[in-house]
């Protein structure tokens, strides 16, 4: 059998399709050089992330293994030749928008995933639509480098408490339930965040998306894998939840009762996610070595050069104008540190000294807060207040820091939550109310709102709204949470003592907060 061999437009082909991709790979790493200069707050706010939090952890390998997945099938990238487009600086400039959205209302997520966008999109604007193709899953896997997905943490916890409560009934063991605490005949148990398994969710679906990327061809087996990749942990954390409490109460509490029943967790995830893997190889499909079709030829190195330098340099002015846009803003808002207006409720009520180990909400670095106890000489009604002003990563109003307990705090628990609206003086209020229990029984009823620059919601999304348009309406972006509490005998005597003040209060609180608000 005849070899053939390459001819010489084959030769030079490659060569010239060689040199626009080491072109195109010093545009691409000097474009996001400048990006990541540009936004470098929201950078190392990824990295601060990936650095406290064990739960991601794994977004310092990202990287790495994007750049490993180009190298690994650079003969395949480089049979596509990379021409510059202009269409994707429209999607830069949205991921532009985004981060600038985000960043003005302090939500995370939303400028992380947007900076990521912008580094794609400038790949994609140098390499042009058809190039980028090759490169699609390399580009798509950065975006595990961003720290989201804690969200789904309480709906986790919950499932955990539903399933594990089920399966030691099932068992015949005997359980009494307050909301994500139980209590069999051998002691007490509470779902934390580390019960959650969102540490076990998020690491199997970038582990399971790379493996069937790697080990299968066709996207039904793919999206096939992944979607096991997702359930397996999920059910898997049931799992090792039940069998935790059991081995407890079956040793007296003696095994899995400390922290030593999260390394028995880490242990039955890897055994877990080994066998998943094991039978996932069973079906694996082996690259056909189909090569991908070649452009007709690259274009002259002249004309590619400059296309290039011209594409990079739109790309950093698309990708400034957001940052610029910022600093403009944040100039005009800044303001000194807020001195919070006196409330002074009507209906009878008056402030009545606090005691200092008073009850208080774990709200992180407000600018300036209030915790006041209000009575009417039958009932007694407490006031927090945390407000904000110049907000960022480290201080901000919604966050998912700022909760009423902690699952880790020993005087207080919260068994129930939910929504109502009540009176307050003539027209309605929409508020939070929760129920918490304290370590020796006694109850507390809390009710709370968002106040966003003369707004009210307990919306988390609409709050975040509010704080960007006002910021944008060159408004500030001061806001504060508001947070009334009451003990009783029972609840309903505290939810009638709440209702008393709020009637009373409502319309002071907010005149008193408008007042801060136009001291800047």
């Amino acid at each position: 059998m005849k070899r053939d061999l390459p001819t010489d437009y084959d030769v030079a082909s490659s060569a010239r399709s060689g040199m626009t991709w080491r072109t195109s790979a010093i545009a691409i790493g000097a474009c996001i050089a400048c990006v990541l200069a540009l936004y470098g707050s929201t950078a190392r706010g990824m990295v601060e992330i990936w650095t406290r939090s064990d739960t991601f952890a794994h977004g310092y390998v990202v990287v790495p293994i994007s750049l490993w997945l180009v190298w690994s099938e650079r003969a395949e990238i480089a049979r596509a030749v990379p021409r510059p487009a202009w269409w994707p600086l429209v999607l830069l400039a949205a991921a532009g928008a985004a981060w600038l959205a985000g960043e003005l209302a302090s939500v995370n997520a939303v400028t992380q995933l947007a900076l990521v966008a912008m580094v794609v999109c400038v790949v994609v604007a140098l390499v042009g639509g058809e190039a980028a193709r090759s490169l699609a899953f390399p580009l798509a896997f950065l975006f595990f480098a961003v720290p989201i997905g804690e969200f789904v943490m309480p709906r986790l916890m919950e499932w955990t408490a539903d399933v594990t409560v089920l399966g030691l009934r099932l068992t015949g063991i005997p359980v009494y339930r307050e909301g994500q605490q139980f209590v069999i005949p051998s002691g007490r148990w509470s779902v934390v965040e580390a019960c959650s398994g969102v540490r076990y969710l998020i690491a199997s679906l970038m582990v399971g998306t790379l493996f069937a990327h790697l080990a299968y061809r066709s996207a039904r087996r793919r999206i096939a894998f992944i979607a096991f990749a997702v359930a397996v942990p999920i059910v898997a954390n049931w799992m090792r939840a039940y069998i935790i409490v059991m081995l407890g109460h079956l040793s007296d509490n003696k095994v899995a009762a400390g922290a030593d029943h999260l390394i028995y967790g880490w242990a039955f995830f890897g055994i877990v996610m080994a066998i998943l893997f094991f039978a996932g190889a069973r079906w694996r499909e082996d690259r056909t070595g189909a090569a991908v079709t070649a452009s007709a030829a690259a274009p002259a190195a002249g004309r590619k050069g400059r296309s290039v330098i011209a594409t990079a340099a739109l790309c950093v002015a698309v990708a400034a104008v957001w940052k610029l846009a910022f600093v403009a803003i944040e100039h005009a808002d800044a303001a000194s540190a807020p001195q919070l207006a006196l409330v002074q409720p009507g209906g009878g009520w008056q402030r009545v000294d606090a005691s200092r180990d008073a009850w208080r909400p774990r709200f992180e670095n407000p600018a300036a807060e209030t915790n006041a106890i209000f009575s009417d000489g039958t009932a007694r009604v407490g006031l927090f207040v945390a407000y904000y002003r110049n907000q960022g990563y480290t201080s901000k109003l919604v966050s998912s820091e700022n909760v009423l307990v902690t699952t880790k705090d020993k005087r207080w628990a919260q068994v129930k939550s939910g929504a109502r609206s009540v009176d307050a003086g003539g027209r309605s209020l929409e508020v939070r109310s929760a129920e918490l229990k304290g370590a020796s029984g006694e109850r507390m009823v809390v009710w709370s709102w968002y106040w966003i620059a003369g707004r009210t919601t307990t919306s988390d999304h609409v709050a975040k709204a509010y704080t960007a348009l006002s910021r944008l309406r060159g408004e500030g972006d001061d806001s504060a949470a508001v947070i009334v509490y009451a003990t009783g005998a029972d609840t309903a005597q505290a939810v009638k003592a709440l209702e008393s003040f709020v009637a009373a209060s409502e319309g002071p609180i907010s005149a008193a907060l408008s007042r801060t608000r136009s001291v800047r």
